[in-house]
């Protein structure tokens, strides 16, 4: 069964994109940031790549996935060099930072995620190299959770906010939502695709 399009919120029925910034300061959405023709086209390229497993430490993650412009090595929490961004997604990158109000230049790094059914993505915030996340999504939906981020405390669900993020959609991260808030994907329905944008922090945070 398809992902359910409303989710309850504060009480009351709500949708990601009607007021999100009433919610988290900091997020934005947009639904149909890409027209139809342009999730396939993206789909072709995301689906020829070599994606592999994701490893974060001893972890696996059931998630495959790609990075370009940095690998980010959990072992050692550094950012190391990564692979140039194909041409053929730089008019993404372009649509993505005329969209965040960046230069296309600052999206230093691109990472595209394969959920196959049933994949989740666990509670996080992104590493601290990396400051604008910028998330545009293919062929499915996912149920997106945000919690409160409590430095050095016990996580917490309380505070819980809870938004359908669609196929063809993009979404920003930005101050707030991006440094005050962990995010998660529940488990997906059907096959889905993201391709996530960052900047480069250029002073030091935790």
């Amino acid at each position: 069964m398809r992902t359910a399009r409303r989710l309850e919120h504060a009480g009351q029925d709500d949708l990601f994109g009607a007021a999100p910034t009433a919610a988290i300061e900091g997020l934005r959405y947009q639904r149909d940031f890409l027209s139809a023709q342009e999730e396939a086209g993206l789909l072709r390229l995301v689906q020829a790549l070599p994606l592999k497993e994701m490893r974060y430490k001893e972890y696996t993650a059931r998630r495959r996935g790609i990075g370009f412009g940095g690998s980010y090595d959990f072992d050692t929490n550094r950012l190391k060099p990564g692979a140039p961004l194909p041409e053929a997604l730089h008019p993404l990158r372009a649509k993505v930072a005329a969209w965040c109000g960046v230069a296309a230049t600052e999206l230093t790094h691109m990472l595209i995620a394969e959920y196959q059914p049933g994949t989740p993505l666990g509670w996080h915030r992104d590493v601290p190299d990396f400051e604008d996340i910028a998330g545009v999504s293919l062929l499915g939906d996912a149920v997106m959770q945000f919690r409160p981020y409590v430095p050095g405390g016990p996580a917490s669900d309380a505070g819980m906010v809870k938004y359908l993020v669609e196929p063809r959609s993009i979404y920003l991260l930005r101050g707030p939502a991006r440094w005050a808030w962990q995010h998660a994907i529940a488990p997906t329905e059907g096959l889905r695709y993201s391709i996530t944008l960052r900047t480069r922090r250029t002073t030091s945070r935790s």
